[in-house]
């Protein structure tokens, strides 16, 4: 492997990927790496056709708000603490499709080492969500470093 010199940690703007953003940033220390953190964040409303109703209603919707918020805040405390301390931190924000996200940041910031959230995917999982994991890792011209964590159940 070439030496690691730039670190892209994937956060999906959920709690379970302060686990990843953690590791990431110790990896980054360690090998004196730059480390960039790219959050992606989906709208849910946004993905369903304008013809079609969604799958949220309103008050759904705003508690989906609500969460992103308070994860906003829990990765940002942690990433305050790291600059407060000295270490520098890029952080690009995007809502795009996150493989093609992914890959024009790997590309554009020419990154050695993606850090990842994985978790276990049952199969409806799989053909809800597209085994997004399985086309980064196939398209991904660096290494990647899966972070293991299982979710916890969504409380609604």
């Amino acid at each position: 492997m070439k030496s690691i010199k730039r670190i892209l940690v994937v956060s999906r703007m959920n709690s379970y990927n302060l686990e990843a953003i953690r590791s990431g940033i110790s990896l980054a220390r360690s090998y004196d790496a730059k480390l960039t953190v790219l959050h992606l964040t989906p709208n849910p409303v946004e993905l369903m056709p304008n013809t079609t109703p969604g799958p949220f209603r309103e008050d759904d919707f705003v508690n989906y708000l609500n969460i992103q918020q308070e994860v906003k805040k829990q990765l940002e405390a942690v990433l305050k603490k790291e600059l407060q301390e000295g270490f520098p931190i890029q952080e690009i924000v995007s809502d795009g499709e996150p493989v093609a996200e992914i890959v024009k940041v790997v590309a554009s910031e020419r990154i050695n080492l993606i850090v990842m959230l994985a978790h276990e995917e049952g199969r409806l999982e799989h053909a809800l969500f597209g085994g997004e994991n399985d086309a980064i890792i196939r398209k991904m011209p660096c290494s990647i470093l899966l972070v293991k964590k299982e979710p916890e159940p969504a409380i609604w």
